[in-house]
């Protein structure tokens, strides 16, 4: 049976973390060429950040660039923050399913070929706090 349903929400709700973020799920893309694009922009101010993803040639900084604006966009409807004052808090890139497929081989055998996805999660935070 549950005990103290509603202590034990509330007390969520009062740590919850009230920092802006975004989450891509299920990109088709691994996590490991992803995490290479965000260790270069993470905690940096965000327009550095955005500048630093529109130059470089990675097949992950198109994805973390639409993360990171949709954050920076949930920072200012829902927070009321200005995109100048925001900086990249934390940027990281989880598994996501794998889709196994087949590949054919010699003498009726196959081969798995693995098409990782991920979940690429960007929180921003204000340098004014």
């Amino acid at each position: 049976m549950a005990k103290r349903q509603k202590e034990k929400a509330a007390a969520r709700r009062q740590n919850a973390d009230t920092r802006p973020y975004a989450v891509a799920k299920y990109v088709r893309i691994s996590p490991s060429k992803v995490g290479i694009v965000l260790d270069l922009v993470r905690g940096k101010s965000y327009n550095d950040a955005v500048a630093v993803l529109e130059n470089v040639p990675k097949a992950g900084s198109e994805i973390v660039k639409k993360v990171m604006n949709s954050a920076a966009a949930n920072a200012e409807h829902n927070c009321g923050l200005s995109k100048i004052d925001l900086y990249v808090a934390e940027a990281y890139a989880g598994p996501g399913p794998t889709l196994k497929r087949i590949t054919p081989r010699a003498k009726g055998s196959a081969d798995r070929i693995l098409k990782r996805t991920s979940h690429v999660t960007v929180i921003l935070d204000s340098k004014t706090e």
